[in-house]
């Protein structure tokens, strides 16, 4: 991590955010300049391979404004590993992560950063008037309940894409170098002192969100099989489960068919049986290979994210 040079680093993961960026640059210079801080703020805008003119309204904004500073990844890495790349680069005491889209109101970063200041090593946000999609919503509900099961989430603690961290617990993220990154992940394996500010849920200034179902299912995973091994015990307690049923059901079997040999064989019930364990084990089979494939990925040097090029020179 770069030494500190600055009081505060903003990273934004870019995509698809063309018309938003002038406004957002603007609006978050309007808060953070009412803040007084007294070596300044750096905003770091991370393209991740964004298909329209994003990276080139990057570069324009970094001409304009001083404090911008923008990076380019060679490909679509995702959010959290969009994120990540911002991480590497942040030189600030405190650090912010927000989404591009204006959703998140840049005047609720003061309060973030009074949290911290107050003692606490990550401040995350939660909305008081959420305004997303139903099934948004239950995949929220959904991935809150899995979190708190998976990594030990207390409960109450909604991980929110805006959050403000200070710089020692970004020390400790970044050493995370395998290639399926999960920030909130990160933080709860390195520190439970966390605090929660309420914001309200702003309209996205324009376009469409781009989190769809898949990407959802895919975030879930990445939390799933990256921070915990839960999902290989589950399927351990069912394999146990399911072999002391079977049994039970051999006995009755057997029973039934002694007092009463004139019952027919159940081809039905032997049939769902049979599919119902089969079910079970390529379930388990599947969730084993998602384990082996990621631990074969990271020990191949998958990497992490790429850098295409920023808009400032390394320094020697």
């Amino acid at each position: 991590m770069n030494s500190p040079g600055v009081s505060l680093s903003i990273v934004v993961p870019v995509y698809r955010s063309e018309p938003i960026l002038p406004l957002l640059v603007e609006k978050v210079q309007q808060e953070i300049s009412q803040l007084g801080l007294p070596h300044g703020f750096e905003l770091i805008l991370v393209n991740d391979a964004s298909p329209d003119q994003s990276w080139k309204v990057i570069r324009d904004l970094a001409t304009r404004y001083s404090f911008v500073r923008g990076l380019s990844l060679r490909r679509n890495f995702g959010q959290h590993n969009a994120t990540m790349a911002g991480l590497h680069q942040a030189r600030g005491k405190m650090v912010v992560v927000m989404d591009d889209d204006l959703q998140h109101p840049p005047e609720a970063i003061a309060r973030m950063l009074a949290a911290l200041e107050e003692g606490y090593d990550v401040c995350y946000t939660h909305y008081n008037n959420r305004q997303h999609a139903i099934w948004k919503k239950l995949g929220s509900a959904f991935n809150d309940w899995a979190a708190r099961h998976l990594l030990g989430k207390p409960r109450g603690l909604y991980l929110s894409s805006f959050k403000a961290i200070r710089s020692e617990v970004v020390a400790e993220i970044i050493r995370y170098d395998g290639p399926y990154a999960y920030v909130d992940g990160l933080i709860l394996d390195v520190t439970r002192n966390i605090h929660v500010v309420g914001i309200n849920h702003q309209a996205r200034h324009s376009g469409e969100g781009n989190y769809n179902f898949r990407r959802s299912v895919s975030l879930w995973l990445k939390m799933a099989t990256s921070f915990s091994i839960l999902p290989l015990r589950l399927a351990s307690y069912a394999g146990f489960l399911l072999s002391a049923f079977s049994l039970l059901m051999i006995m009755y079997v057997i029973v039934q068919k002694w007092m009463y040999p004139e019952i027919p064989a159940g081809w039905s019930s032997l049939i769902a049986t049979i599919l119902l364990i089969g079910g079970v084990q390529t379930l388990s089979i599947g969730m084993l290979g998602e384990y082996l494939g990621r631990t074969y990925l990271k020990l191949n040097h998958k990497p992490q994210f790429v850098v295409a090029s920023r808009t400032w020179v390394e320094a020697a």
